[in-house]
């Protein structure tokens, strides 16, 4: 079976083509980050124009990367949120189009399902997960911990009360004059950072449970920034790797609670913000240093942040389950992961 995805959630266009046998056959992304630099964020409406201006010249590309038509389609995968309900349904009208015009089917999908199961896309047979496993989620607009019974059967075991961590780091990056996005540039600023200098707080480690906040984080940060001002160089690269290691400490605290709390034996770390080279590297080795040691599964780099792949290869997954969308465009600015039909029930 080949399926198109079409990812449009925020600010990425992304596009792929996955085959159930032959796996990912090829992809294509644009990023709209110049067009929303200026602005220090996305701005909702001018992501939901410039999908529509290159979604259709992305797809033309795409298909001539591949060697392939739109008339080799089995099924198209769009998806349908949580996310910009502007730019959601760009991807979910073109995609149903090109369903119906082919006369295949079509499905919806959830952006972060879509996320959880992108280390699945080719993983070398010693990387894939053993259901049930955990998962953490960490994003722009989501950082979430969920236990997952099984494909399809999700569990939230916890999540940010407040801001996200790939959010906070995008408001720290601007704080410290780094730009958007801000992960990307805060983690290359923390590379020559003092981890000695500046100590911030790991929010709600002190309590028990699951759930997180870096609201507060990112306000002790603006207080250091201000009180440093005018800021070096230096004073920039200090700050970013304080920043850094906070989040990164509490994220590994949560994951080593959620990891004893499910007795776990594999633990799926996705998203955007599990593209961060330091919180790879210290999750990895905390898991693995617990009494009974849980492995770390990342998706690949290129698969973390926002692309078409992820959403092509979730969107078999449902397809091959017998789920199919109605001819009515459906689109989701919040979406339950746990509303979801679990796979293998999936109404055929």
């Amino acid at each position: 079976m080949l399926v198109l995805g079409i990812e449009t959630s925020c600010d990425e266009t992304g596009v792929a083509l996955y085959d159930t046998e032959a796996g990912l056959v090829a992809d294509s992304v644009y990023s709209q980050v110049d067009l929303h630099a200026k602005y220090g964020g996305v701005v909702p409406e001018l992501a939901s124009r410039d999908h529509v201006r290159k979604i259709i010249p992305l797809l033309g590309e795409l298909f001539d990367k591949a060697g392939r038509t739109p008339r080799d389609l089995d099924g198209v995968a769009y998806t349908a949120g949580p996310g910009l309900i502007g730019a959601l349904r760009v991807g979910a009208a073109v995609g149903r189009a090109i369903a119906w015009g082919l006369d295949v089917p079509a499905i919806g999908v959830h952006h972060m399902e879509a996320h959880l199961l992108a280390p699945l896309i080719a993983p070398a047979d010693d990387q894939r997960p053993a259901v049930p496993f955990a998962a953490l989620l960490v994003s722009g607009g989501h950082s979430q911990l969920v236990g997952v019974e099984a494909m399809g059967r999700y569990t939230l075991l916890g999540e940010s009360l407040d801001d996200a961590a790939g959010e906070a780091f995008d408001k720290v990056g601007k704080l410290l004059g780094l730009g958007y996005p801000g992960g990307p540039a805060v983690a290359a600023a923390a590379t020559g950072g003092d981890p000695a200098r500046f100590s911030f707080p790991r929010p709600m480690t002190d309590r028990p449970g699951l759930d997180m906040s870096f609201s507060g984080l990112k306000t002790a940060v603006a207080n250091t920034v201000r009180d440093l001002a005018p800021l070096g160089d230096q004073d920039v690269a200090d700050v970013a790797r304080a920043f850094e290691d906070a989040v990164v400490d509490t994220l590994a605290i949560k994951c080593r609670r959620a990891a004893r709390q499910t007795r776990c034996r594999d633990f799926v770390i996705a998203g955007g913000v599990a593209a961060n080279k330091r919180l790879r590297r210290r999750l990895t080795d905390s898991l693995a240093g617990l009494d009974e040691p849980v492995r770390a599964i990342f998706a690949a780099p290129a698969l973390c942040t926002d692309n078409g792949a992820m959403v092509a290869h979730a969107g078999a997954l449902r397809l091959a389950a017998g789920e199919r969308a109605g001819l009515a465009i459906e689109t989701r600015a919040r979406w339950r992961m746990t509303a979801l039909a679990p796979l293998e029930t999936a109404d055929r």
